[in-house]
């Protein structure tokens, strides 16, 4: 999914108050020495419990199943998906971030500090190249690439972070053949797949039969919006040659609103 906006949902923790009642007809009842009842503790930054959001991501086994899951059914569909064609000249897209690079740990961080996102924040995390992978994405690739295919990533992190995403893709064993970000005022991932179709995204780069699209986003599927929830019809390629993560801690999805 993009890093354009990233909203936080901060749980509030129930604070604790203690009320003490003093029936009396005068002060001089309350002996001046009565012990005062402790005033209630704040909980530390540490202590805070994650939002059920961001604790299901991190530490669930249902997020672990899910994303092997989809990895697992894209990877038993790529020899028949490029099946007569030769190699090097298909391949497959992949978002970067909650599809291949885990960034929880950034969203923990900026939860416990109680913010949200930042674009110093973000800033900082991405070139700390400190994102884990998402469960099964690098052994997809590695597939991907044995068939004789080619490993795109397109993302809408800024163009003037890809030094370092391309980085933190190599160090978790992602070999990309190319990693195309956000161009100023691009936010839309449509032009540039039909870059790497035509050939023109990158310089070596020969036109691509793309089999496979790879996402955590609607919007990281062609020409596809949250429109599609209400069309069973834009949804059809889901599970063929369009492979979705679970990410329920933002996304397109949050502009949604209750009829």
């Amino acid at each position: 999914m993009t890093r354009m906006t990233w909203t936080f949902k901060l749980a509030r923790l129930p604070i604790g108050a203690v009320l003490v009642a003093a029936c009396s007809h005068g002060a001089s009842m309350i002996p001046s020495t009565a012990v005062q009842p402790a005033a209630a503790s704040t909980p530390t930054p540490a202590s805070r419990a994650l939002p059920n959001d961001l604790k299901w991501f991190r530490l669930s086994a249902e997020y672990r199943a899910l994303a092997r899951q989809a990895y697992g059914v894209a990877g038993e569909r790529l020899p028949e998906l490029s099946r007569g064609l030769a190699a090097g000249s298909w391949g497959v897209i992949l978002d970067a971030d909650e599809t291949i690079l885990d960034n929880s740990e950034y969203e923990r961080r900026r939860f416990l500090a109680d913010s949200g996102y930042t674009d110093a924040s973000w800033l900082a995390w991405v070139n700390e190249r400190a994102a884990a992978a998402v469960p099964g994405a690098v052994d997809f690739t590695k597939r991907v690439r044995a068939l004789g295919g080619r490993v795109i990533v397109v993302t809408n992190r800024a163009d003037s972070l890809c030094g370092p995403t391309r980085a933190n893709l190599a160090s978790i064993g992602v070999e990309a053949d190319a990693v195309l970000c956000q161009p100023a005022g691009e936010t839309d991932k449509n032009p540039r797949f039909d870059r790497v179709a035509r050939g023109s995204a990158v310089s070596g780069l020969p036109p691509l039969r793309i089999v496979e699209w790879l996402g955590d986003n609607i919007l990281d599927f062609p020409h596809l919006t949250q429109s599609a929830r209400n069309d069973p019809a834009q949804l059809a390629d889901f599970g063929k040659r369009y492979f979705i993560l679970p990410n329920p801690m933002y996304g397109s999805w949050q502009q949604n609103r209750e009829p």
